[in-house]
Order: structure tokens, then C-alpha cells, then sequence
């Protein structure tokens, strides 16, 4: 149950949930490669980490991008997915269906993908770990393809553990994060909204990236845990 010469790919890790795990691996001794679209994002956020971090530029929306950075990482011992787009509640009768699917690509085809071309270069002992959201089992108006999107991740988690087995295939559902996400929010605007989010879950906080990242950590290095969703939301689905 440790994570030391490991090696760990984490899709998304140049900011937010994805840069917090991989500090966190990082720091348990596991040599890190973290991959985004943003070449930008991807340099800032190696100059913050250790030098056995190293970093991936990936679109996860084309398939031969993925295939390129997993033939050029080799093998691994763990696949973390965390990478998503900024999502705007919208009905469903006011959202064009080409751009619905769009939707379904980054968060839910982007994992599938992922895990395609990562799974058989995982070594023995190895895990996958995706990313949900509490909307798959709370969605607000407007968010129904959200919930669908995390739903489906959710069940390709428990239909890739038994597809893949004996490599481990886990995910964490996220409440309310602050992450950058939520940037492209005026202050003031953002800070009410976390401030509803936060009343509405038992905690009365809104979670650190840090507190997904352990969970993720907790689910690479336990050996027994596979095809489970781990809930971290403070308490939101029961309030």
C-alpha cells in the first residue's frame, strides 16, 4: 500500500482536483506524469511540483492524441482522470443536440479513451481512478446531461472492474470543490454560490481539492477496493 517509484499519469493534472493528486502522489514518493490540454497551465503547474514530475500535452477528444501520450509513457502502475469542462445548466429544449454531445466528450469519452489505450500498460497492482460529480444523483434543473455524463461514468466504473480484473477500477464523486472551474465567475457571484452550496451539505464547507486528492490516493494504494464510487461531498446527498 504505497505509492513510492510508482508511476502515476493523472489526466487533467495541471490544475484543481488533478494538480492537488498529483502533489499529494508526488509527495508519497511516486513519479508523476501530469497531462492537459494547456501547455500553459501544464508548465505553471510543473514549476510547483517536484522534479520527478514531468508532463503530457493531451486532447482528450482525439483518440490518436491519447494513443501518442501512452505510447510515449510506457507502462504505469496507476491512471487518475479528473479532467472536465466548465458546465452551464441549460433545459434540455433549449440546448441544440450537437452541442449536447459535446457535453459527453472531455468528461465521460475522454475517460473511456483514457482508459483504452491505459489499461494494458497497467502493471500488476495497478488501479484506475475517475472522477463523477453528486449531480448523478442529485441534478438540479438544467443539469440533466450533467447527470447523465456522471452517471454513465459511474457505471463504466463498476463495468470496467470486472472488464478489466484484476486491475482495480474506482472512482470519487465529487460535491463542491473550489477549483478553478469556477473561475470564470465574477467574486462576488462565486462566493455567494459556494456560500449556497455550503449550507446545503451537513459539513457547511465547501471542499479542497486536497480532500479529492487523498481520496484518490486512498484508492490507488488500497488493494482490496475495486468497483466502488467513493462519495466526498460533505455530507450533500444526505442533507
Amino acid at each position: 500500500m504505497s505509492l513510492a517509484n510508482q508511476r502515476v499519469v493523472i489526466i487533467g493534472g495541471s490544475s484543481g482536483m488533478g494538480l492537488a493528486t498529483a502533489r499529494a502522489a508526488a509527495a508519497a514518493g511516486a513519479v508523476v506524469t501530469i497531462a492537459s490540454s494547456n501547455k500553459g497551465r501544464l508548465d505553471a503547474a510543473l514549476a510547483e511540483l517536484p522534479g520527478t514530475c514531468d508532463a503530457e500535452v493531451i486532447d482528450t477528444r482525439d483518440e490518436a492524441s491519447v494513443a501518442d501520450v501512452f505510447d510515449r509513457i510506457g507502462s504505469l502502475d496507476h491512471l487518475v482522470y479528473t479532467a472536465g469542462d466548465a458546465f452551464t445548466p441549460r433545459p434540455l429544449a433549449d440546448l441544440p443536440l450537437s452541442e449536447a454531445r459535446q457535453g459527453f466528450e472531455v468528461r465521460l469519452w475522454g475517460e473511456i479513451t483514457a482508459v483504452k489505450y491505459a489499461a494494458p500498460r497497467i502493471r500488476p497492482g495497478g488501479s484506475v481512478s475517475l472522477t463523477t460529480g453528486t449531480v448523478s444523483a442529485r441534478p438540479a434543473p438544467g443539469a440533466a446531461l450533467a447527470a447523465a455524463s456522471a452517471a454513465a461514468g459511474e457505471g463504466l466504473t463498476r463495468g470496467l472492474a470486472v472488464e478489466l480484473a484484476p486491475t482495480r477500477v474506482n472512482a470519487v464523486r465529487a460535491g463542491a470543490f473550489r477549483t478553478p472551474l469556477w473561475d470564470r465567475l465574477p467574486e462576488p457571484q462565486r462566493e455567494a454560490a459556494f456560500a449556497s452550496l455550503a449550507g446545503r451539505t451537513l459539513t457547511k464547507t465547501v471542499g479542497d481539492p486536497g480532500e479529492i486528492a487523498a481520496a484518490h490516493l486512498y484508492l490507488m494504494e488500497n488493494d482490496y477496493v475495486t468497483g466502488t464510487v467513493l462519495t466526498v461531498d460533505g455530507g450533500l446527498l444526505l442533507a
